[in-house]
């Protein structure tokens, strides 16, 4: 989903909230001409929200061809980013200093996937 988070989205994240911090697997595809510096102005956009909250970027790098995969299943950039807990991603997302610069995120991907992990 490349689009602002619903409240009942949030809500249910919350709902399955099973403590402690989470690592946000990010999985993203730009869209030619332009995308992946789009996506750069929105990650610096937030970077003081994501400060704020407590954000960690473990991980960010850019991807090469996939060894394992389906055709279309290659991503063009993978960020793995810790929050202490998932009541302050919510907090990040639903900001109106976030919101403002979410349509950055939007303009500048074809596809995403935002997956909550836990550690093991």
């Amino acid at each position: 989903m490349v689009d602002l988070l619903t409240s009942e989205q949030l809500d249910q994240y919350l709902q399955e909230d099973p403590g402690g911090p989470v690592a946000m697997l990010n999985l993203l595809r730009f869209k030619p001409d332009g995308g992946r510096e789009r996506y750069f102005e929105y990650v610096e956009a937030i970077h003081d929200i994501g400060e704020r909250v407590g954000l960690r970027r473990l991980f960010a790098g850019l991807g090469g061809t996939a060894l394992v995969a389906e055709p279309g299943q290659e991503w063009d950039a993978v960020a793995i980013v810790e929050y202490p807990s998932r009541q302050a991603f919510v907090d990040m997302v639903r900001s109106p200093e976030y919101r403002a610069s979410a349509h950055l995120r939007t303009e500048a991907l074809v596809e995403a996937t935002l997956q909550p992990t836990q550690p093991l």
